[in-house]
């Protein structure tokens, strides 16, 4: 029997347990805004959104190719040109029996036309065009609202705008939308042995990379950072650091001084000026994670290994921001894979290690580790494209066994 984690002492939160405590304990801190569609990039919609048309408003080819009426097929003798019909510049004639008009992908269909044969399925003489394959009534239109009709539901308040989100408020010809303002996040790492990149570094320095990393993570997800930069091991300067932060923030987020070390004051501070909702974590890597608020501003004590911060950041504190920001935040899928080679693990805490996850010859998925799974070797955590979910009463993984995973390329982590 495999032994238990040497860190899996009794009374660590299990890790759903914790997180779903977390979020019953958070509630949004929403307020909305009219801002120019050119803005709206990674903004949260604050109201829903209808249709203010009829998307396509117009019937349309969805080809390029001929339009004509499918009472003429099938036409042996050939269907008279009678014109053309471009995007932007329509046919503006009512075609009659026995004509067809040139059209483009995009273009309206002209009156009387109700259907389009391809170009690839046409011969063209002398203004006449003969067709060599019939299509059916209809074929390659667009009909009108067949995507949207006018004050039909597009989007629900809370959905962040992306790309494709502003693509489709483009197509519907809105100028401004409602959104709620960003929120506003203060960020700052505790530790007398940082130092900023491009310092100089002293014996037993080390540069901060938790900061950097979380600030992209959070300018990824549109938020406004308050950077407070690297506060010392000091109760006194740390204290001052979180009060300044609440006062302007609506969470706050520490890297490090949240383990047991006789320098690690940020619990103690959170205690002393807030509260705790919790801390420790039945969790590998991140077990050292702390959570609570001072005064209405929620905090997140991220632990001080770069791999647990960035994890941790991930799982718990990524969903807590959707909420306050009144986000509809969809938590990542989950796929079942098959271990391509061991995986080390011991009971007693869930354990999320990081992998490659490949596409096998079966249709199937396989996973392999991309190197040393410490809470320092964030170069396996940069060359890996998913989270691997062990659950947390499992032992070690051997090659052939079914994993559970989440996919993170890609994403802001």
């Amino acid at each position: 029997m495999a032994s238990h984690d040497s860190c899996s002492q009794p009374g660590l939160r299990p890790y759903h347990e914790a997180k779903a405590d977390m979020l019953a304990h958070l509630a949004a801190v929403i307020e909305p805004d009219i801002i120019s569609l050119e803005q709206a990039l990674n903004h949260i919609l604050a109201e829903p959104v209808l249709s203010p048309l009829d998307v396509p408003s117009f019937a349309n080819s969805a080809m390029d190719g001929y339009a004509l009426r499918a009472a003429d097929i099938p036409a042996d003798s050939g269907l008279k040109l009678v014109g053309s019909s471009l995007a932007g510049h329509p046919y503006n004639n009512r075609i009659a029996a026995g004509e067809c008009v040139r059209i483009m992908t995009g273009a309206a269909l002209p009156l009387g036309a109700d259907t389009v044969v391809m170009q690839e399925n046409c011969q063209t003489e002398h203004n006449v065009v003969y067709i060599k394959e019939a299509p059916r009534a209809g074929q390659h239109v667009r009909h009108p609202a067949e995507d949207l009709a006018q004050g039909e539901l597009v989007f629900e308040a809370g959905i962040r705008i992306n790309a494709r989100v502003l693509s489709v408020l483009s197509s519907l010809g809105l100028e401004q939308i409602s959104v709620y303002r960003p929120l506003k996040v203060a960020l700052l790492s505790t530790g007398d042995e940082l130092k900023a990149p491009g310092e100089l570094l002293s014996p037993g320095d080390i540069y901060d990379s938790n900061r950097i990393g979380v600030r992209a993570m959070l300018t990824r997800l549109g938020i406004e950072v308050l950077d407070l930069g690297i506060i010392a091991d000091d109760p006194v300067q740390i204290r001052r650091a979180f009060l300044k932060a609440a006062d302007k923030a609506d969470a706050i987020i520490t890297s490090g001084g949240v383990s047991v070390g006789d320098a690690d004051y940020t619990k103690q501070v959170l205690d002393d000026v807030g509260e705790i909702g919790f801390w420790k974590l039945a969790i590998k890597p991140g077990k050292p994670f702390a959570f609570g608020h001072i005064g209405h501003c929620a905090f997140f004590g991220l632990p001080g290994n770069p791999v647990s911060a960035a994890v941790t950041f991930h799982l718990l504190v990524r969903p807590a921001l959707a909420k306050l920001a009144g986000e509809q935040y969809q938590p990542p899928l989950t796929l079942q894979a098959k271990a391509l080679a061991p995986f080390k693990k011991s009971p007693g805490r869930m354990d999320f290690q990081r992998g490659l996850v490949q596409v096998l010859d079966d249709g199937t998925l396989g996973v392999r580790p991309t190197g040393a799974q410490g809470s320092a070797v964030y170069s396996a955590l940069a060359q890996a494209n998913c989270l691997l979910h062990l659950e947390q009463d499992r032992g070690n993984v051997e090659a052939g066994e079914p994993v559970t995973l989440e996919l993170i390329d890609g994403h802001y982590l």
